[in-house]
């Protein structure tokens, strides 16, 4: 048993799904009294100062503020930057003057940084506390508005976490993501309210060329819903299950083992993960701040009018549809349409997609006054309805992209991919690079020539997981020549995200890293032919690393001995990495996860037969949703949480990933 699992049960917290209806304490979102200057100072930067104003501040206690710069309002962010830096400079200075030991001949300045501090800290806390100094901008503006627009899907969005099991009080989250607002993007490429990655998107929404569910508000929160819940299913504790909304699980999980305890407090004032920085160490008590003014608003902007919600109705489209055959059903301007769909994507507004079968229409409920939306819809002559879509003609490559990844994307091979583009097989792509899709049949028929059945949301195939995972796949004999060349540690970063490279999606939590002993865990779906491919060395001589015998398998869970004589640490990292984000991009454009299903285990069951044969689930997403059962030591009575999967109804006909 790991350690997260003895400090979990010794709180009495065990990995159970989380049902509607669930009474939760009031101490499931704790507010210690220890990190009040970090909740104090939030609640400034988000209610009292203004973009033209910011702090300056210790960077690891927030309590700890020199000074609240005042900027001219309309400053531009470069200038705000000079300001800002100069005014660190300074701060550095006298850090740097008190830490030499300095006590005698202050001027007033520095006497008054060093009684911001505790009487008695010493002068090397002092001269550290100047390689933290930082600036903050403030967000009030920002904030407020935030608070204005929440209106629009506050209901909505308190309804889906109730649904999910997870505290209504997580509607304040966006405040921090995304002030909420729907057209919000990161420079990482998160979207929306919710701030989804595509990778983690794709888990729990439809994410392909016609469609980009993060950018719709009710869509995106009930996806949020169901990833706090799994987050929170997996760290038993709701400040780590926040703190993984951004951090990731695998990053949260390994700092509740590290410290031997799921204490949000002792996790933000002790661990020094590397990838631990500010942002996520600041994000549980910013979320806190921000809950604090969602709840009363009015003690700090006054009197606060949310906006209401658009009177609206949610139609489902029968089949394919162009875009101008809906605003003539329904009579509205394509202007409004996209306005109540901002899901659809530009190739759909531009007449390059269509509207896809099944989708979710939201269309103002004024303009279904004179007739039933079915019937409207019924009107549409079979000539202007489509049995499929428009096949997609190029593909824009995007972080973290392969080129064996986008072959299995689009059903063709990596060879017949590399020479509709004149590349060779083993060239790397690049970020922005748009390549031809070989192969691509014409326009679809009209339903009048060809009907299909209407999509079905049933429970997905998927192959038989392996016990071992020497069983899980087969391995080229050569390493995949279009593995990203990751040689860096920046690289990895940036290759990996901004979680710190710690998991193929945010919301895998398993460790993927390298220990100081040069030993890794073994995933599901990975080989030894795997890890020597990585590490370009042969498996014999892995095996004699190991000590093991040629008949000997991997096992789920235990640990190998890598050998880098060839490669370094970040580039076996790198394609450890890579290999897993492919395997699991190819498997969400085919399902995503609806709901999860607690099992309780029964005398004689298995749960890898239940895991093949009932629930149809992948062993590497099994093992995502129980990090910390050993399958095969399970006893009768053990909680499994299964993943209810539905298929993505235009990706039905793809071949199923492997386990």
């Amino acid at each position: 048993m790991s350690l997260l699992s003895r400090v979990l049960l010794a709180l009495g917290v065990g990995f159970i799904s989380i049902g509607p209806g669930l009474a939760l304490s009031s101490e499931a979102l704790p507010r210690p009294a220890g990190l009040e200057p970090e909740i104090a100072f939030w609640r400034r930067i988000f209610a009292e100062c203004t973009s033209g104003q910011g702090l300056i501040h210790d960077n690891r206690h927030l309590g700890i503020v020199y000074e609240k710069l005042d900027l001219s309002a309309d400053a531009n962010p470069a200038r705000i930057g000079r300001l800002a830096e100069a005014a660190r400079g300074r701060y550095e200075r006298i850090l740097r003057a008190l830490g030499s030991g300095k006590r005698k001949g202050l001027t007033a300045e520095e006497r008054r940084v060093l009684e911001l501090w505790p009487q008695g800290t010493s002068s090397r806390e002092l001269k550290e506390a100047a390689g933290r100094v930082r600036f903050q901008q403030g967000l009030a503006e920002r904030f407020h508005a935030g608070l204005l627009r929440s209106g629009q899907w506050r209901d909505h969005i308190i309804a889906s976490l109730r649904h999910a099991g997870v505290p209504e009080e997580l509607v304040a989250l966006p405040h921090v993501e995304s002030s909420f607002d729907p057209n919000a993007r990161s420079f990482v490429g998160a979207a929306g309210l919710w701030q989804f990655t595509g990778d983690t998107g794709r888990r729990f929404m439809r994410i392909d060329q016609a469609v980009d569910e993060r950018r719709d508000p009710f869509a995106s929160s009930e996806a949020a819903a169901q990833l706090l819940k799994y987050n929170y299913g997996v760290l038993g504790s709701w400040p780590l299950a926040i703190t993984a909304y951004n951090h990731g699980t695998a990053g949260m999980r390994r700092a509740a083992e590290r410290m031997g305890t799921t204490d949000i407090e002792t996790i933000v004032r002790r661990f020094d993960g590397k990838a631990f920085g500010f942002a996520s160490r600041n994000f549980y008590v910013s979320f806190l701040a921000a809950l604090e003014i969602e709840q009363h608003p009015e003690q700090f902007f006054g009197p606060v009018t949310r906006q209401v919600p658009h009177p609206q109705l949610v139609v489902q489209v029968p089949d394919y549809m162009r875009v101008e055959t809906l605003e003539k059903a329904f009579g509205v301007s394509r202007t409004t349409l996209q306005a109540y769909n901002p899901a659809l994507l530009p190739p759909v507004w531009e007449g390059a997609k269509y509207v896809p079968r099944g989708f979710n229409l939201r269309v103002p409920t004024e303009a279904v006054i004179e007739a039933p939306p079915q019937q409207l819809l019924a009107s549409v002559p079979a000539s202007a309805r489509f049995a499929a879509q428009v096949p997609d003609k190029t593909h824009r490559v995007k972080r973290g992209d392969t080129l064996s990844g986008i072959a299995r994307r689009y059903g063709t091979s990596v060879t017949k991919l590399a020479q509709a583009n004149g590349i060779k097989s083993g060239s790397r792509i690049r970020v922005g690079q748009v390549l031809k899709l070989p192969g691509r049949p014409g326009s679809p028929v009209s339903v009048a020539a060809a009907r299909e059945p209407a999509p079905s949301a049933t429970p997905a195939p998927a192959p038989a997981p392996a016990r071992t995972a020497a069983a899980a796949t087969t391995v080229p004999a050569r390493p995949p020549a279009d593995l990203p060349a990751v040689e860096s540690p920046a690289a990895v970063r940036e290759a990996l995200g901004d979680a710190g490279g710690e998991a193929a999606s945010r919301a895998d939590p398993s460790n993927y890293l390298v220990a100081d002993n040069d030993t890794v865990e073994v995933q599901a779906a990975e080989t030894l032919s795997h890890y020597a491919d990585w590490l370009e060395i042969g498996s014999e001589e892995l095996r004699k690393a190991n000590g093991w015998s040629r008949q000997r398998s991997l096992v789920l869970g235990q640990r190998v001995r890598l050998v880098f004589s060839n490669v370094s640490r970040e580039t076996f990292l790198g394609r450890r990495v890579a290999y897993h984000h492919d395997l699991q991009e190819a498997f969400f454009t085919r399902y995503r996860i609806a709901d999860t299903t607690e099992h309780r285990l029964r005398r004689g069951e298995s749960v890898w037969v239940l895991a093949s044969q009932k629930y149809k689930v992948p062993v590497w997403l099994l093992r995502q949703y129980n990090p910390t059962l050993d399958f095969d030591q399970v006893r009768p009575g053990t909680r499994v949480i299964f993943p209810r999967l539905v298929r993505v109804a235009d990706n039905a006909a793809a071949v199923p990933a492997a386990a």
